[in-house]
């Protein structure tokens, strides 16, 4: 956060990127800029024509009087219709940006890393598109053209004062420059504590979006005096941050009104000696005076707008910094293409790896389910690109063959059919450099097995199957799907082939069949009522006042617990993926719903590679492979069966003596 005083980072980069939003409507902006104009030069050249009405006025010249009056009145007119154009046009212009900028922004937000929204609140995201993009949109609807408009008056106002007479202004130009060093002293000192003010709003929206969204909790633990302490500590904050800029801000415009005062009195007391002996006439001296009285005008325009510019600047510059976030990068050139009804295959690029990856190796089998076999294996059965695949341990020549789908369909050179094969090659892990949480480890899934994750919170569980689904890469090692390394496929093709049940469940507003074809947008409606048998969902879903097309709000406050675990699971039951992660995906049914949901989790797991999370162990006892993690290493693997007989870690978890997280 930085002192009070201190200029935003990028305060030019910010301008920059503003300008460059406002440029993709320079037509409009453009006529606006030419309105204001207009506007702006009627107004001084109404208050130059006082001379010529005043001194035909004294010279008894009726006709010429009457002229200047009409003359007048006609500039006035056209100032006030070009005001009412720019003010329109204006508008359109402002809300057009602020489209551009809202879209950018959320595009840009779709492409950021995980690792992002982790380490950030989710009330100060959300502040960027409504108190961040809000302050844009105030400063450029009452700043833009005011900014013009003022740049004008002033201009236009020193020169006409030079030329009516230039001995006075300079008295005046003494007075602007007064006023102008107390804007630069005033405008230094606020810039530090608008820019302090966003962000504590941010923070505070943030505060006030969690401590809503878990009171539940918050009432269940009478925590509501802790809540409204810390509320009152950082509303406390954004006032002091609030009070400072506004302090500095609104001081500007007593105190240019003050100097205007004291250089109009000045003038007018210099002024009056002038005509008296002669040195001006009365109507140069009257226009005089006015314009004058006026140079006050367009710098206390811009001083009552500063408030809107410099928080706007501030509420920008956090906007595109979020902007300027490097997105998720995805180097991966491996795509997933359709070979059949239900069959899919990898696409490997030409010029990748040996031959295209046409030249294919025969592997053996694997050991004992949840053995990893380092040397000589990396399928279970069928072949593997030669380039991924380790040298024979006979030395063996590479044999030529051609690559065949599930059902036995030969498929093109350079397509390794899509089968769930999953391996972990010695990888080490840790979201914070220096501080891993998976050690060099090993294992592997071939395609169809259930592979169970269990042990102590921190232990490494969620993280492999963050590192599966790419949400993070590894630093150390490797994990290769159907003998591919994870890193060469693109993102969006590997995380197409993987379905997904959490153990915290979002669900989006709309109805329950849009909910569940959040897993395969092109779902027919019979394939989601298949989904929901399979997840024992279709009965709860019938009873509901409109089936299947009752609509979810509020992250499904209006279902249970229960019922929004199993959309989830019928989410990950139509998308079809031959590969499955459940982060405890019955963590939140009870007893009896989880017996009842037992064999649709088994029809939903069939012929599927399947990583689970448990936090039960009645849910993984029929896996192939247990593994027990502890500080992210594997410290026991097998059936239950295995691991019971050994009387180790998992034994004392399936007695009891230990607890499961």
């Amino acid at each position: 956060m930085p002192a009070p005083g201190n200029k935003p980072r990028d305060l030019i980069g910010t301008l920059r990127e503003l300008l460059s939003y406002m440029g993709r409507h320079k037509l409009l902006f453009l006529a606006v800029a030419v309105l204001v104009t207009i506007s702006a030069s009627a107004n001084l050249l109404g208050t130059y024509m006082i001379q010529p009405t005043v001194d035909a006025l004294t010279a008894g010249d009726v006709p010429a009087f009457i002229r200047w009056i009409a003359i007048t009145a006609c500039i006035y007119v056209a100032g006030v219709l070009a005001a009412l154009g720019y003010t329109q046009l204006m508008v359109h212009a402002a809300q057009k940006v602020l489209v551009d900028i809202r879209r950018d922004l959320f595009a840009h937000i779709q492409t950021l890393p995980l690792a992002y929204f982790d380490a950030r609140n989710r009330g100060d995201i959300m502040s960027y598109f409504t108190n961040d993009v809000d302050t844009v949109a105030e400063a450029m609807n009452n700043s833009f053209a005011m900014v013009i408009q003022s740049f004008i008056q002033i201009v236009g106002t020193l020169t006409l004062i030079f030329v009516l007479n230039w001995q006075l202004s300079l008295i005046v130009v003494v007075g602007y420059a007064a006023m102008f060093a107390y804007i630069a002293f005033s405008t230094k000192k606020s810039r530090g504590y608008f820019r302090r003010q966003q962000a504590v709003l941010g923070e505070l929206d943030g505060y006030i979006e969690e401590m809503v969204g878990g009171q539940k909790v918050v009432k269940v633990f009478n925590h509501e005096q802790a809540n409204v302490m810390a509320f009152r500590d950082k509303n406390e904050r954004l006032r002091v941050a609030g009070t400072g800029a506004q302090a500095y801000a609104a001081s500007m415009i007593p105190a240019v009104v003050s100097i205007s005062y004291v250089n109009y009195a000045i003038v007018a007391v210099v002024g009056s000696l002038m005509a008296i002996t002669g040195m001006t006439g009365v109507g140069a001296l009257a226009s005089y005076l006015v314009f004058v009285r006026q140079t006050a005008m367009p710098i206390n325009q811009f001083t009552q707008q500063s408030n809107f510019l410099l928080s706007a600047l501030a509420g920008a510059e956090r906007v595109f910094a979020a902007m300027r976030e490097p997105a998720e990068v995805d180097e991966g050139t491996v795509e997933l293409v359709k070979t059949g009804e239900n069959d899919w295959a990898w696409r490997i690029p030409d010029g990748y790896g040996v031959g295209a990856w046409g030249a294919l190796v025969p592997v053996a089998e694997a050991g004992a389910a949840g053995e990893f076999v380092p040397d000589g294996e990396t399928a279970s059965e069928g072949c593997v690109p030669a380039a991924a695949a380790p040298a024979a341990a006979d030395g063996g020549a590479v044999v030529q063959q051609t690559a065949r789908g599930v059902d036995g369909t030969v498929l093109a050179v350079g397509l390794v059919p899509l089968r769930g094969d999953v391996r972990f090659h010695n990888v080490s892990f840790g979201y914070d450099a220096g501080h891993e949480v998976l050690h060099d480890l090993n294992l592997f899934a071939k395609p169809g097995q259930k592979i169970a994750f269990v042990g102590s919170t921190g232990a490494g569980k969620t993280t492999i199957t963050n590192l599966i689904n790419r949400f993070y890469d590894v630093q150390k090692g490797e994990i290769t799907y159907d003998g591919i390394n994870v890193k060469n496929i693109a993102k969006d093709s590997l995380r197409r082939s993987l379905g997904i049940v959490l153990q915290d469940t979002h669900l989006f507003t709309g109805t329950i069949a849009d909910n569940i074809r959040f897993g395969k947008l092109d779902a027919t409606d019979e394939e989601i009522r298949a989904a929901a048998r399979i997840a024992n969902a279709d009965g709860f879903i019938r009873r509901l006042p409109n089936g299947y097309d009752t609509m979810v709000t509020a992250d499904g406050a209006n279902l249970s617990q229960g019922q929004r675990q199993l959309l989830a699971i019928a989410r990950a039951a139509v998308d079809g993926a031959p590969v499955l992660i459940l982060d405890e995906a019955t963590s939140s049914i009870d007893t009896r719903t989880e017996m009842l949901i037992g064999r649709g989790m088994d029809q939903l797991m069939q012929g599927r590679t399947t990583f689970m999370i448990a936090h039960r162990l009645s849910t993984v006892r029929d896996a192939d492979a247990i593994m027990v993690l502890e500080h992210g290493r594997i410290i026991e693997r097998g059936t239950h069966e295995e691991l019971y007989a050994l009387h180790g870690e998992y034994w004392s978890l399936c007695q009891g003596l230990k607890e499961l997280d």
